[in-house]
């Protein structure tokens, strides 16, 4: 059954912060993560509701770390279910540019989708490999030439049109992904970051307020995806894709689209 939500999470946030107004808090303390609510959190997510901080962010690491590995190969299949255009069954939803293509055209010639991987490969050096290389919760189907103009670049906002790419914006070290995008961008990347820690043979991939980043296991700018975040909420389509992976092929959430407010929590 798909996870329910407390609609406007940002506003419960904001009425909770009202009322907290007038009390004494420690310096430095993020707001309760408590603004959404889940058919998840007595279950799923039990050991991580009403945490803050780095607590917060181990919890969701530990949670989210009991996963079903897939092969690359396998994804190709696997994306034809999770980003299926709802408008059309023969067709796949593509990242960046919002097309609806055809499922039978995934491969690398021009006018074909591939695997966009949003957390770029070879920020850690992780390539294709079993693990985070294969990795649905950052894995989107993309157009072959939109796919390799955003390339490994990092994330932040600015730059010139990409054409194909929706109202996607490109410059020499950033991409700006189209605006109904950036929170399912943003999403994925802070997944990646909980999701990898350094403690599964793969690097310890983190957000950072960087651009050119190049091999290092870091994604910038986090300032720029949180905003993303709050501006671009979760949609129908990115919770019933989260919902279709955990179902069908990783049996793992990612918590972003189930709490975004988890967001300004941790960092």
């Amino acid at each position: 059954m798909p996870a329910t939500r407390l609609r406007h999470w940002k506003s419960v946030a904001l009425t909770t912060a009202t009322v907290l107004v007038g009390l004494t808090v420690p310096a430095l303390t993020a707001t309760p993560a408590a603004a959404t609510t889940t058919a998840y959190d007595s279950t799923y997510y039990k050991n991580a509701v009403g945490k803050t901080g780095s607590s917060l962010k181990s919890s969701l690491h530990t949670i989210i770390s009991s996963q079903t590995k897939i092969s690359y190969s396998a994804v190709w299949n696997a994306l034809k279910v999770t980003d299926q255009d709802p408008n059309n069954s023969s067709n796949v939803i593509l990242l960046y540019s919002g097309v609806s293509r055809s499922k039978t055209l995934n491969g690398g010639d021009v006018g074909d989708w591939n695997r966009e991987h949003t957390w770029a490969k070879s920020h850690g050096d992780f390539g294709e490999v079993t693990g985070p290389g294969t990795d649905l919760h950052h894995l989107r189907p993309a157009d072959v030439q939109v796919n390799s103009i955003r390339g490994n670049l990092d994330f932040d906002n600015g730059g010139s049109t990409v054409s194909g790419g929706g109202g996607s914006l490109v410059d020499s070290d950033s991409f700006q992904p189209r605006a109904a995008d950036k929170g399912d961008v943003a999403r994925m990347i802070l997944y990646m970051a909980v999701r990898y820690e350094g403690d599964d043979g793969f690097a310890d991939l983190e957000p950072n307020e960087k651009v050119g980043n190049g091999s290092n296991p870091y994604m910038g700018k986090l300032s720029v995806l949180k905003a993303w975040n709050e501006a671009d909420p979760p949609s129908a389509f990115e919770e019933k894709r989260n919902q279709v992976i955990y179902d069908t092929y990783q049996h793992n959430r990612n918590p972003f689209i189930d709490h975004p407010e988890w967001v300004e929590a941790i960092w």
